[in-house]
């Protein structure tokens, strides 16, 4: 099983485009070591290294495509490596890409869960609108037993409900429901080796702990270190935890967490907001990080299980 990082930014990108805090301006101005990254998604490949399934599909998924060598197949005039879609929540920056992608000769098999797929039929009707461009088969992600993306072959996937809040424009934005967001537990059918995905995660729930135990590597919440960030800069008055998201730092934090894992786990932090100190390589926050043996996740970044 092959993991590429195709965007390991939050929502915005990094740097953001109208955002001046000291890691943008920078990031832009070549003060900060950094690099730059687009919004959160990853691909998974199988057995057959031509074939690979996009989990999440950002709005900056033209780039990382062209990014993406691997990803560009060419079997025929129009063609793609890419056979399927599998979204781990409805999020503005998750789903938007699903427009760009729609040129498709064929309809895009999209795996969802049950909310996932109410939320962008209404409240954000993406899957509807592509029905006038190439359409969509909606494949169902149950929560109650793995499933199969049939395009790619030799890997096991199963989704457990995690912690977080549905989108902004959600009609269940002040009452979450299971399956409003995913982590993804990804197993090599011959290796047994497997990886844990979840960009998103507001608190640590005990089946995603014991997932987290299993997998020899996390590809984790990493969005904010502190859980006032955004309100000690200023850009908003909501706590990492109010908007879905538990802070690297703190008590009970993300690195808390991650110490606990058995010796050998792989530990990366992906979803990195713009405004998290981590993204300056010079930074203690980043030094903190290297200690612990924890990685944060670049765009291009791979991983073979």
């Amino acid at each position: 099983m092959r993991i590429r990082v195709l965007g390991s930014a939050a929502g915005g990108g990094f740097p953001q485009w109208n955002c001046n805090c000291r890691n943008c301006a920078g990031a832009r101005n070549g003060t900060l070591r950094t690099r730059p990254r687009t919004q959160s998604s990853i691909a998974i490949a199988g057995t057959d290294p031509n074939t690979w399934a996009l989990v999440n599909a950002s709005p900056d998924i033209l780039s990382q495509l062209r990014a993406s060598p691997a990803l560009q197949r060419a079997g025929s005039v129009r063609d793609t490596a890419l056979a399927a879609v599998v979204l781990v929540d409805g999020q503005i920056d998750h789903t938007t890409g699903l427009y760009m992608l729609r040129e498709a000769p064929r309809p895009w098999p999209v795996w969802c869960t049950d909310s996932v797929y109410d939320d962008l039929t209404r409240g954000n009707p993406i899957l509807a609108v592509l029905g006038h461009y190439c359409g969509i088969e909606r494949h169902r992600i149950d929560l109650e037993s793995g499933f199969g993306v049939a395009p790619i072959a030799g890997v096991r996937w199963s989704a457990l409900a995690v912690a977080s809040k549905p989108a902004p424009y959600s009609p269940s934005r002040d009452a979450p429901r299971p399956g409003d967001n995913v982590a993804l537990l990804l197993s090599d059918a011959g290796s047994g080796r497997r990886a844990l995905y979840a960009p998103g995660l507001g608190a640590m729930e005990e089946p995603v702990w014991r997932a987290m135990q299993s997998a020899d590597c996390v590809l984790v919440d990493g969005t904010f270190w502190t859980d006032d960030e955004m309100i000690r800069m200023g850009i908003s008055k909501k706590r990492a935890r109010d908007i879905g998201h538990l802070p690297q730092s703190g008590a009970g934090g993300m690195l808390e967490w991650l110490e606990r894992l058995p010796p050998g786990t792989r530990k990366i932090l992906i979803h990195v907001n713009n405004t998290n100190p981590i993204l300056d390589e010079d930074s203690p926050e980043r030094a903190e990080l290297v200690r612990r043996g924890i990685e944060v996740a670049w765009d291009g970044m791979e991983i073979s299980l």
